[in-house]
């Protein structure tokens, strides 16, 4: 038996985007979301915790607001449709695809099946597997707000953590222990808001470890506990690399599918209108493979589900041999410490960006027994580790640069000012309004629209320039609608109808 432990940390989250009205992109990232990514990763887990062969585990945060669109009956009633949809789409493709096709429409069936299978809850069959111990689930900031440039004022964090919380009792049953805090971003003193709110442990890059005080004996490979009595892991970039980069890991393979190239954007556009899609966009049909480096999009090679597959299982075995020759290594130097390797990824690297993800994780837990690896969860192996070295973790994050530059930068800096002058206000606000009977309502919303308004998720765009439009419009609509309600509130007015 290989000694010590891997630790595979998934952070599943979306931005709100529920619409009233049907068909937006932003609705889309949602739908492509449960179809790609979240659906198959519930599928392999149950199949995995039947076989009594595989012993699957997993940590798992699931954000507030993915929390709230997947219990939402508006926007889980209309996935059936929006896959049909894309199903009547695949009629539409030309011949030399229709072998990657016809797959692509099985599997679109067996998801809808499946999905009908759990009524269309997914939250619960992510309970039933938490109750089983397969899964450790986690929350995170109500809306993803990138908390070091929230801290002042204080009350931002603290709103950010308690709603968390309080959100992830009300959908999941139970108070989380762990969160995934966003962009795994760490400033002094965070702990201590963290353990106020029953929080015990969480994910911070490598170097969140590394660069502590005192420095940990063991690195990142034990987890280490902080004055605020907060448990923190570490990243292991040797244990990241090969899944997440498509540059230099698994995910760049010939034979698997190309990302970029969707029938969204090959099809005429008065094919689309016809079935009530407005513009070119990713439709999530992809029928076409990587192809050799440096091949041109517009010459990439049809899509053989085979040879993925068959790839898939070589990558899997792969990954396996070089985690226990890690744990090997590491246990050689550590001694009596067994090691634990963590590798965190976003949720939708499985499935929705790299689509043969959840037939790796799959395959992992497959081939690990064979191999001898052992996996684990967070919530499992602190349980399992009764001393741990007091340190002071480092200011950090997970984004380029591994500190604040990816949120704090010409592309998105101005937004920062926005969010302190209306979380100041929102201070007043509570202490002006927060007893009267009167206004609660409006009061609430304005809350909202101030948690909306901080979503990391806005300036990520803006900086990666991706559909930066749609993000300012975010920003300046859920802050305008604060102000808003703000000066109704202090005039005592009803609020002003947008012009």
């Amino acid at each position: 038996m290989a000694p010590g432990h891997l630790a595979l940390v998934l952070h599943g989250h979306l931005p709100f985007v529920r619409r009233l009205q049907a068909g937006s992109l932003q609705e889309d990232w949602f739908h492509q979301a449960v179809l790609e990514s979240y659906l198959p990763l519930l599928h392999h887990l149950q199949r995995s915790a039947e076989d009594p062969q595989q012993s699957p585990a997993l940590s798992l945060s699931l954000s507030p607001t993915l929390l709230a669109m997947l219990a939402d009956p508006l926007l889980c009633g209309r996935f059936p449709d929006w896959v049909e949809c894309r199903q009547r789409i695949l009629e539409w493709t030309p011949p030399q695809h229709h072998h990657a096709a016809a797959h692509l429409s099985q599997q679109l069936g067996a998801m809808v099946a499946f999905w009908r299978q759990l009524r269309g809850r997914l939250i619960p069959a992510f309970q039933e597997l938490q109750r089983q111990g397969v899964l450790d689930l986690l929350t995170c900031g109500a809306t993803h707000g990138y908390l070091p440039l929230l801290r002042e004022p204080r009350s931002a964090v603290v709103a950010q953590l308690r709603i968390a919380v309080e959100h992830h009792r009300q959908h999941l049953g139970c108070a989380p222990l762990g969160i995934w805090l966003p962009e795994c971003a760490y400033f002094e003193g965070l702990d201590r808001l963290m353990a106020a709110e029953g929080l015990r442990y969480a994910v911070l890059d490598g170097h969140g470890l590394l660069q502590a005080l005192p420095r940990p004996r063991y690195g990142i490979y034990a987890p280490i506990c902080s004055p605020g009595a907060v448990a923190f892991v570490g990243r292991d970039s040797t244990a990241t690399l090969p899944v997440w980069s498509a540059r230099d890991g698994y995910p760049g393979q010939a034979c698997y599918r190309e990302f970029y190239r969707d029938l969204g954007w090959d099809l005429p556009l008065e094919q689309l209108q016809e079935m009530a899609i407005a513009d070119a966009r990713p439709l999530g049909l992809k029928l076409h493979a990587v192809g050799p480096p440096s091949c041109p999009l517009e010459h990439k090679p049809p899509y053989s589900p085979e040879d993925a597959g068959r790839q898939v299982q070589a990558d899997a075995e792969d990954y396996v041999q070089g985690r226990v020759r890690q744990l090997r290594q590491l246990q050689s130097a550590m001694g009596s410490q067994a090691p634990l390797v963590v590798a965190p990824f976003d949720a939708e690297l499985f499935g929705h960006w790299w689509y043969e993800g959840p037939q790796f994780l799959a395959a992992l837990w497959r081939e690990a027994p064979r191999q001898q690896l052992r996996f684990t969860t967070l919530r499992r192996c602190l349980e399992d580790s009764p001393q741990l070295q007091l340190c002071r973790p480092a200011p950090s994050s997970w984004g380029q640069g591994g500190y604040h530059s990816y949120w704090l930068n010409d592309a998105n800096a101005w937004a920062v000012p926005l969010w302190h002058r209306c979380g100041l206000r929102m201070e007043r606000l509570a202490a002006t309004h927060g007893r009267r009977k009167q206004g609660q309502r409006l009061l609430r919303q304005a809350a909202r629209e101030l948690l909306l308004l901080q979503s990391s998720d806005w300036s990520f765009i803006l900086r990666s320039g991706t559909t930066t439009d749609l993000a300012r419009e975010q920003i300046h609509r859920h802050g305008e609608r604060f102000q808003t309600l703000a000066d109704a509130l202090d005039s005592g007015q009803p609020p002003r109808q947008p012009g």
